[in-house]
């Protein structure tokens, strides 16, 4: 297991990696979250979209928390909004590399 935590003037942002062996192969699973001031989950959202426009959006509780998977479902990132102006972007992963 790796983790690592960064600081920035605007927010904070942390990393965590696990590998879990399984005969010859291995899984890696990744998790990488970043709390961020005085940016809307809304506009992190149209970055993102920016970015990769095929993504699938979903919102549940009327907007407090939306996630973002690409097409090919590699990952998924989830926005949650923490105040009004603040949110938190919770990247997930799991790869199972040779299989």
């Amino acid at each position: 297991m790796h983790i690592s935590v960064q600081r920035y003037n605007n927010g904070a942002s942390s990393f965590s990696a696990t590998l879990t062996p399984d005969g010859d192969y291995c899984y890696l699973s990744s998790i990488y979250i970043t709390s961020i001031n005085d940016q809307s989950c809304s506009d992190i959202e149209k970055i993102k979209l920016y970015d990769n426009p095929n993504m699938q959006v979903n919102k549940y509780l009327e907007g407090s928390y939306t996630i973002l998977t690409p097409t090919d479902n590699s990952y998924q990132i989830i926005l949650t909004s923490a105040k009004e102006n603040d949110c938190v972007i919770t990247e997930t992963r799991m790869m199972w590399p040779g299989r």
